[in-house]
């Protein structure tokens, strides 16, 4: 037997924006803590409490900065392998968290965003929802299923190529165009 094996990683089509933003969290990160630093040799000749909340805020407002910039370089990865698809968000090409890994033989629906079974389902009572896509103009796909006793529904962006490998293992009258 042959294995189905598709790895994609999703990148946002316009980043102009997210990469300017970047770099000027990049310059706001490197001035902030250069002002933090200054007030604080400026606190070692003589203590003034507004030159320490300064030098605080300063300094939270770096720290900040380095553990979040980041997530403004966002991608996200699908990994399909024999009926198994892994979720995973990447930022800047450094740190990967995983998100998790659907069965597809397991969820009772799956279709297109666009398509009248979603907008039945999206309005469920207590659904929870995740978005793990980056492009709201692209063909977003939808997985929904029950996992002890909680409705949910993943958003994401898989290619053609993707969804037909998908639709290979899911159960009959699952798919909902």
């Amino acid at each position: 037997m042959m294995d189905h094996f598709m790895e994609e990683v999703v990148v946002k089509r316009n980043r102009t924006f997210n990469d300017v933003l970047y770099l000027f969290s990049n310059v706001v990160m490197v001035l902030t803590a250069l002002i933090a630093f200054m007030m604080i040799s400026t606190l070692l000749r003589g203590f003034h409490i507004i030159l320490l909340l300064i030098a605080l805020a300063n300094g939270a407002v770096a720290f900040l900065l380095f553990l979040y910039r980041d997530r403004l370089r966002t991608e996200y990865e699908y990994t399909f392998t024999n009926g198994d698809l892994d979720f995973a968000q990447v930022f800047n090409n450094q740190k990967r968290k995983t998100l998790g890994t659907m069965r597809v033989k397991n969820v009772d629906a799956f279709g297109p965003v666009n398509s009248e079974g979603f907008r039945k389902l999206i309005n469920t009572p207590e659904l929870k929802r995740r978005n793990w896509f980056l492009n709201r103009e692209a063909n977003l796909h939808y997985f929904y299923y029950q996992k002890e006793n909680v409705k949910n529904i993943i958003v994401f962006e898989p290619s053609d190529e993707l969804v037909d490998m998908i639709k290979k293992y899911l159960p009959m009258g699952v798919y909902r165009a």
